[in-house]
C-alpha cells in the first residue's frame, strides 16, 4: 500500500529538477508545419481589388456547409473585383469547419487561403462566424480599397497569361470592328 505511493513520489523527485519541457505559450509560438491549415484569408490582387468572384464553388465543396457566399453584380462605378460578379456576402462558419481545404482547392482564382493563424478561440458561438470583413485581407502598399471607381481606366486581371480588360475585346478578335457593328 505504501511501495505505490513511494514509487509516485520517486518519479516526482527525479523529474522535479530537469529543464522543463514546455512552452511559454502568449510567449513563445512554436512554428507551424508548411502545409498547416490554419485560419481562412480573403486574398486581394496588387491593385486593391478582391479575388474573390463570388462563384460559391468553394461552398459547394465544402463538406461541411460551413460556407456561405452571395454574389453580387460589379459595376464600373463600384468594384470590387475584376470580374462581373464579387461576393457581396461572404461568411465561414468556424465551428462547423474542418480545415480540410476543399474550399481553397475549389477556388478558380485563389482568394480564399487557409494561413498558419491557429489562435481561434473565441467566448460566444456569434464571434465563430467569419464575416467578410474579417476574412478579407488589407490592400498592398500599391492598392486602394474597394469599392474602386474604374470608369475611364483599365482593370488589369490576368488568368492564364491573359490580360481580359486591357485591351477591348472587338480588338483581340481578327476582322473585328472597334465600332461594336457586326461585320457584314
Amino acid at each position: 500500500m505504501i511501495a505505490p505511493l513511494i514509487k509516485g513520489l520517486g518519479v516526482t523527485l527525479r523529474t522535479m529538477f530537469r529543464k522543463p519541457l514546455t512552452v511559454s505559450y502568449p510567449e513563445q509560438k512554436r512554428p507551424v508545419a508548411e502545409r498547416f491549415r490554419g485560419k481562412h484569408e480573403l486574398k486581394r490582387y496588387d491593385n486593391g481589388l478582391e479575388r474573390c468572384i463570388g462563384c460559391s464553388l468553394c461552398s459547394a465543396a465544402c463538406p461541411a456547409d460551413a460556407i456561405l457566399v452571395v454574389p453580387a453584380e460589379n459595376s464600373d462605378e463600384q468594384r470590387f473585383s475584376p470580374g462581373e460578379r464579387y461576393a457581396a456576402v461572404y461568411e465561414i462558419n468556424m465551428i462547423r469547419c474542418i480545415f480540410c481545404g476543399f474550399c481553397e482547392e475549389a477556388c478558380p482564382v485563389d482568394a480564399i487561403v487557409l494561413e498558419h493563424e491557429y489562435e481561434l478561440a473565441a467566448y460566444d458561438r456569434s464571434e465563430m462566424i467569419y464575416t467578410k470583413d474579417m476574412l478579407l485581407v488589407p490592400p498592398g502598399a500599391k492598392g486602394e480599397e474597394t469599392p474602386q471607381d474604374t470608369r475611364d481606366r483599365d482593370v488589369p486581371f490576368r488568368m492564364g497569361g491573359m490580360d481580359y480588360f486591357s485591351v477591348p475585346i472587338v480588338e483581340r478578335v481578327p476582322g473585328g470592328d472597334p465600332t461594336g457593328e457586326p461585320a457584314s
